[in-house]
């Protein structure tokens, strides 16, 4: 049985994911590819919400998606700092599944866990390549990592037309209902930025990218390389 992934998206949270590139992973999982998520924290420090209710919204995303497997490394919401403890989780996860792509949140972002995450995504990556780095799993060197935006966005270097999937994109996003259901709806939520019109601004952003070429929805991702074409 082949347990490698084609894509492996890294998230601080449950939900991080969906937002950032919901639309790009169901694409891929359609095209037959194996995807993953690993979600860093099982983000217990949530306004609203329990962990018990964020896994299970995690799974019924997870099944929108079509993803083939979904772990969570239990780190410390709101203390995802740079230190070996951390990475090394990371590392051992991409050794474990040797993921062609990496894709973490976007290096600046309102949310100061997403801005860890990414650099502890690109710090795994790189130390997930040296044989003598935890020597006691075998090496892997990621072709590519890439980068998806969840709050702030810039001119993106590649964009995906995810127009065919739209609809399992939010069809993942609804099922976080502890996250963006608005307060006082029959619920005992606080107020917070995700459950005021949140996902409407998600979309109108997708279909703000997806203008520029002639799409109706679009998702954008950052490199830290040029992306690289045989033609153009």
């Amino acid at each position: 049985m082949n347990d490698t992934l084609d894509l492996l998206i890294f998230g601080a949270h449950p939900d991080d994911a969906e937002i950032g590139m919901g639309g790009t992973i169901a694409k891929h999982t359609k095209e037959g590819q194996r995807v993953g998520i690993c979600d860093l924290t099982r983000a217990e420090m949530s306004s609203n919400g329990t962990v018990e209710i964020r896994q299970a919204e995690a799974e019924a995303a997870s099944q929108s998606l079509g993803i083939v497997v979904r772990s969570n490394l239990g780190l410390p919401d709101r203390g995802l700092e740079l230190r070996a403890e951390l990475v090394n989780p990371i590392v051992q996860e991409i050794r474990r599944w040797k993921p062609r792509v990496v894709f973490a949140p976007y290096w600046e972002d309102r949310h100061p866990d997403h801005i860890a995450c990414s650099r502890l995504v690109q710090e795994a990556v790189f130390n997930a390549k040296l044989r003598r780095y935890l020597p006691e799993t075998e090496a892997h060197a990621v072709k590519d990592c890439y980068f998806y935006f969840i709050n702030d966005v810039v001119n993106p270097d590649v964009m995906v037309d995810i127009t065919s999937v739209y609809e399992s994109k939010r069809e993942s996003l609804r099922a976080y209902r502890s996250q963006f259901e608005a307060a006082g709806a029959g619920n005992d939520y606080v107020a917070t930025p995700l459950n005021q019109n949140y996902l409407e601004r998600v979309e109108a952003r997708d279909a703000l990218l997806g203008q520029k070429r002639s799409v109706a929805f679009a998702e954008g991702f950052m490199s830290r390389l040029p992306y690289l074409a045989d033609l153009l």
